[in-house]
């Protein structure tokens, strides 16, 4: 049977005796009804009213359990919902709450139970424990309750608070820890991601997106939550974490949600957001570094060499070139990343860092991808290593010119020249001074690749230069594995050295002077109207020797001899004869002449 009251009024009131005081504040509560016993008990009743009385007819408290924490204790007016046995001072039980499998919910101090139960309640903490002793006269008193309750009969509850609140209440929020950089707070009409753990005010657990290892996602404001929980979650910062105390009438209410929620019950929500956004924010670009020459930013079209660390707004890591030992290259403004990317990526410096925030309907969407969940806002921090655009062509900076520059290079000649060679991000890749030697090309023979070549044109000796070369000038998209990154731009410093003139264009060896009208004979020592390649590379290295004549520079002279016997060769055979033998010149009669 409930403690409610009998129809009769209620008899003055009487002392109260605390076996302990209560401590601090409590919490929420369930509604119980009235519940007759059978007949079967009425033995048990007779003895119970034999029981001794209490002293002095007083309302007698025991705290048999008070917790530590008790932010709010029961008062006039405050609704409440517990648990309890009813039985009389033998311990026979007459009534349970337990039993019915519900709480017993109530307003106190409204004369809607007996009054030593509305005394009793008063003071109590959430999950406090009282044993309460009611005389009769603040009981049911000398009629007692037909079938259940004796005349005069006192009675003990054993009471467990589970819920308390007001109709004054509002929600509270208690945040238990706040991260020091808070830029931004949940307003209405904002999309947040949070996680929660749901208990009723004593602690019981209803409900944990932790379990479920998924996000709660919504719009804050519009009516997908609870009224309690769209006010709560106002204010908060990403990383922030609070309890959420929700009365029922800004809750479930009266019915409760049918499941885990029982009627009237406060709800508390332990929630850490993890990320916010408006469905009409942009992306958000904050520069961490920028160097101090920045000649040239990214524009759209250009293709980008980048390193990023990727995380969510809370700082959960995602994805990282850095963890590839490789940087992230593609094209901007051509839809080959995220759009907000795309946005992002625009108008930076090579060297520059800067952190790039991108909400989601600019990033992966509802859907997400991989490690980013549905509605995830992205944040990059990026590093640029270098770009270029597919127009650009050799950039010469000329750092040092003599005074006296005068003799160019050109196509052919043979050029000793030292370089440093680096990224566009000063990352070291070549020396030749730390070789201790110069390094050696005949220029636009293919030796180097093509921007080098360009970079080396028009150049005195004594000159230094700033080269810059793109990629498609350079080592290309595969790059050279180990050395160079694929599509890297080049950056060249460059000293020329020395400069030896080359041979005419399509020349390997010219004569310095005259060339013997017996040539043939010259070179055919023994007469039998027959050269051998032995015999033609002693003739050619002793005229060379003694000035009469000249093969290209830079190259191999017994592979530039081998050469132009094989032309003279016609058939093959392994010698020239006299048929076959044929100088260049014959035709345009020139004083430079080649075999």
């Amino acid at each position: 049977m409930t403690p409610s009251r009998s129809p009769q009024p209620l008899l003055p009131r009487m002392p109260i005796i605390r076996c302990s005081l209560p401590l601090l504040p409590g919490m929420p509560v369930i509604r119980w009804s009235l519940l007759l016993l059978q007949a079967v008990f009425l033995v048990s009743f007779v003895t119970c009213n034999d029981a001794p009385p209490v002293p002095g007819e007083q309302l007698h408290i025991e705290s048999n359990y008070v917790p530590d924490l008790c932010p709010r204790t029961v008062t006039d007016g405050d609704f409440v919902r517990y648990h309890y046995n009813g039985a009389f001072p033998d311990g026979t039980k007459f009534d349970s709450s337990y039993d019915r499998g519900t709480t017993y919910n109530v307003y106190v101090g409204k004369k809607q139970i007996i009054e030593g139960m509305d005394k009793a309640l008063i003071g109590m903490c959430v999950n406090e424990r009282r044993l309460v002793k009611i005389p009769p006269s603040l009981a049911y008193g000398s009629e007692g309750v037909a079938g259940v309750i004796p005349p005069d009969a006192i009675i003990h509850f054993d009471v467990l608070l589970l819920d308390i609140w007001n109709p004054e209440d509002k929600v509270k929020t208690d945040t238990y820890f706040k991260p020091e950089n808070c830029s931004r707070t949940v307003q209405v009409s904002d999309f947040i991601r949070y996680h929660y753990n749901g208990t009723l005010l004593d602690g019981t657990l209803f409900d944990s997106s932790h379990n479920r290892m998924k996000t709660y996602d919504t719009y804050i404001g519009i009516g997908w939550l609870i009224p309690g929980m769209d006010t709560g979650l106002l204010g908060m910062c990403v990383g922030e974490r609070r309890k959420i105390t929700v009365p029922p009438f800004l809750a479930y209410g009266e019915e409760g949600d049918g499941k885990d929620i029982p009627a009237q019950a406060s709800l508390v929500f332990d929630v850490v957001l993890l990320d916010l956004h408006n469905p009409k924010d942009g992306i958000t670009s904050e520069v961490l570094y920028m160097p101090e020459n920045c000649e040239r930013k990214t524009q759209a079209g250009d293709y980008i060499r980048y390193h990023y660390n990727g995380t969510l707004l809370d700082g959960t890591f995602f994805d990282s070139s850095y963890s590839r030992n490789r940087t992230y290259d593609t094209y901007i403004g051509k839809g080959y990343v995220i759009s907000g990317m795309d946005e992002g990526l625009l108008g930076l410096c090579v060297g520059e860092r800067r952190r790039v925030t991108i909400p989601p309907h600019l990033a992966y969407g509802e859907e997400g991808r991989g490690k980013i969940p549905g509605s995830a806002v992205l944040v990059f921090d990026i590093l640029v290593v270098d770009f270029h655009n597919p127009d650009d062509s050799v950039s010469i900076t000329a750092q040092f010119k003599p005074s006296n520059c005068t003799v160019l290079s050109k196509k052919g000649d043979y050029l000793k020249y030292h370089y440093n060679a680096t990224l566009m991000d000063g990352t070291v890749l070549d020396s030749t001074h730390q070789y201790g030697k110069t390094y050696n090309i005949v220029l636009e023979s293919g030796q180097v690749v093509m921007g080098m070549d360009i970079g080396l044109r028009d150049m005195c000796v004594g000159e230094k230069r700033t080269v810059i070369i793109p990629p498609h000038l350079g080592y290309g998209e595969a790059g050279v594995e180990g050395e160079v990154p694929g599509s890297a731009v080049l950056v060249f410093e460059i000293e020329l050295l020395e400069l030896i003139p080359g041979l005419p264009d399509g020349y390997m060896f010219v004569w310095n002077g005259e060339v013997s009208k017996n040539l043939f004979e010259d070179i055919d020592k023994n007469s039998n109207k027959e050269i051998l390649l032995e015999e033609f590379a002693a003739y050619i290295k002793a005229q060379v020797a003694a000035g009469k004549g000249k093969l290209a520079p830079g190259f191999d002279a017994d592979k530039i001899i081998e050469n132009m016997y094989r032309n003279q060769d016609r058939n093959h055979d392994g010698k020239i004869t006299e048929v076959e033998f044929k100088l260049k010149d014959q035709e345009d009669k020139e004083r430079h002449d080649e075999l």
